[in-house]
């Protein structure tokens, strides 16, 4: 299993999200409870799309530490989500 750190060197050095996510399932089923790795895989479900799961990802990690920088991940997520503009809908 690797650490953290070594899967962020893995996404620098270009490695493709859904490894990363693979890996970074893996650190989270044997540490629950850290809190970091579940905001990085919150923050690339979120870059590939997947949604829901970046949003549980940052609850999950918000309650672990109501102080984590999910916050404000999850506030950006829910200002892009919330986002209306009626001109969009009638040209």
């Amino acid at each position: 299993m690797k650490s953290l750190e070594e899967i962020r060197d893995m996404l620098k050095s270009g490695c493709q999200p859904v490894d990363a996510i693979n890996e970074l399932d893996k650190l989270i089923s044997d540490e629950p409870e850290n809190e970091a790795a579940i905001l990085e895989r919150g923050m690339l479900h979120w870059g590939a799309g997947s949604r829901a799961l970046a949003i549980n990802d940052f609850h999950s990690a918000l309650a672990l530490n109501p102080e984590s920088l999910a916050r404000q991940a999850l506030q950006n997520a829910n200002d892009i989500l919330d986002y209306y503009t009626k001109d969009l809908y009638n040209p």
